[in-house]
C-alpha cells in the first residue's frame, strides 16, 4: 500500500518568517476592524426571492 501524501504544515517561524519577507518587500499590513471585511464587493447585495412563482 501507498503511503497518503503528508499534508504541510506551517509553524510560527515559517509565518514569522514569510511575514518578514513580505513588510521588507514593501508590503504593508492594514487593520481591518471588528465585524468588517477586508474585501471589497464589486457589485451591490444580491437579492433572492424564495417564494414559488
Amino acid at each position: 500500500m501507498s503511503k497518503s501524501p503528508t499534508k504541510a504544515t506551517l509553524t510560527t517561524a515559517m509565518i514569522e518568517e514569510q511575514t518578514a519577507a513580505f513588510l521588507k518587500s514593501g508590503g504593508a499590513v492594514e487593520y481591518v476592524g471588528k465585524g468588517k471585511s477586508g474585501q471589497f464587493a464589486s457589485t451591490g447585495t444580491k437579492q433572492i426571492s424564495l417564494k414559488a412563482r
